[in-house]
């Protein structure tokens, strides 16, 4: 199929957005054939099956590097109990927090987590996601973590999304045992059991003062790597422990978050070749107000990339549109970043090379937009301008 009279943003290439105006796409199959100028199109695609998009722009499909999306419950009366004065302290002896939500996961069978992911995962859908990451981290014990893994298996078999799949058994530990010995009892033999059931595309952990100290992180990461795994990392959230540079360390694909990572932490990750993972919505949810250091990472070359982090606690968010917008308007990221944020460095951050550009032998995973420029995909809130998506070669 061929896809003519098009305005291409193909976030490939030495100008902005690597815009093509009047341009076409030639797709073959489930990838992408050729890219460029309609008067420079190939004879061999002249007598094609094409549709004219009428102008419309279309850029890669998004990709949602950073989600929670598979859950049991959700911790709405936990809001509004913030909002009538509560402390954090308070919430959780009425059973509220990362608590909460782990009870309600236990509580789940795989069906139920299935069909209580799938609004959520239809909302991004709807907005041109075309990969998504779903984490695990709500189970605590073996059995709940490879459930949730084996309902975010089959998520990317019953929609038409591609899943990567993150093991989080290291997000915090059950009231009842100490870190180290959740670690050795829990989290590790998990880990493997969820790898030899092909259930783990990478190895996640919550480095912080909350959840785990470097030297825990270190001991996921070398099983990681034993397994074969790549790594990645929620750090310097609310606190520097050096989790980015230990993350770096490792050659992590991305560390996320980073509201209080440093220059050091920026230099360490851009020698890696580890991405800065965004997270504006829980930024906002929580009203932070340390700010990540976008400047330092766009001195030191670091790859940014943004996410929902849709979660039931801190981010209850299924718009990747407004996170971009989030990311222009919170951290003074250009549209263009956000662009890049949502599709090729998103790409990267899951370690997935054949995605996140519009060019040649690039999988034909793409958003049709009724916009002009790309730049209006970051400036509006709450509007959908999403035409048609694209995903595997297929309208």
């Amino acid at each position: 199929m061929l896809l003519r009279n098009v305005t291409i943003a193909t976030m490939d290439g030495a100008t902005p957005y690597g815009l093509i105006r009047e341009g076409a796409v030639a797709l073959h199959g489930a990838q992408i054939a050729w890219v460029g100028k309609m008067d420079a199109l190939p004879r061999d695609w002249a007598n094609a099956e094409s549709l004219d998009l009428d102008g419309r722009l279309v850029t890669p499909g998004l990709v949602d590097c950073h989600t929670h999306v598979v859950h049991g419950g959700n911790r709405a009366r936990e809001f509004e109990m913030r909002l009538e004065g509560a402390s954090y302290a308070e919430i959780a002896r009425a059973g509220g927090g990362i608590v909460s939500t782990v009870a309600q996961t236990r509580a789940a069978s795989e069906d139920a987590l299935v069909a209580s992911a799938l609004p959520r995962v239809d909302a991004l859908i709807a907005e041109g996601v075309t990969t998504l990451e779903i984490k695990s981290g709500y189970g605590l014990e073996r059995d709940t973590e490879l459930r949730m893994l084996r309902a975010a298996r089959r998520i990317g078999k019953v929609r038409p999304i591609h899943v990567c799949t993150s093991f989080l058994g290291a997000h915090a530990t059950p009231a009842d045992i100490g870190a180290d010995a959740y670690l050795d009892d829990v989290c590790l033999p998990a880990l493997d059991a969820a790898h030899a059931e092909g259930l783990v595309d990478a190895v996640d952990g919550f480095c912080e003062g909350i959840a785990f100290a470097p030297d825990q992180i270190r001991r996921l990461f070398e099983r990681a790597g034993a397994l074969g795994l790549p790594v990645k990392l929620h750090a310097e959230q609310l606190s520097n422990l050096g989790g980015a540079r230990l993350a770096a360390e490792f050659g992590a694909l991305s560390a996320d978050h980073l509201e209080y990572a440093d220059d050091g932490d920026a230099a360490a990750m851009a020698a890696a070749g580890t991405v800065a993972v965004i997270l504006p919505a829980a930024f906002y949810t929580l009203r932070e107000t340390q700010a990540p250091p976008i400047d330092a990472f766009r001195r030191h070359g670091v790859p940014m990339a943004l996410a929902t982090d849709c979660n039931p606690g801190s981010s209850p968010m299924t718009s990747l549109l407004l996170t971009m917008n989030m990311g222009a308007t919170l951290f003074r990221m250009t549209p263009e970043d956000c662009l890049a944020g949502v599709t090729r460095n998103a790409a990267r951050a899951l370690g997935l090379q054949d995605r996140g550009t519009i060019t040649a032998g690039a999988r034909a995973d793409l958003a049709i937009w009724d916009v002009e420029h790309p730049r209006d995909l970051s400036y509006r809130i709450g509007f959908n301008p999403l035409w048609k998506r694209v995903y595997g070669g297929k309208l």
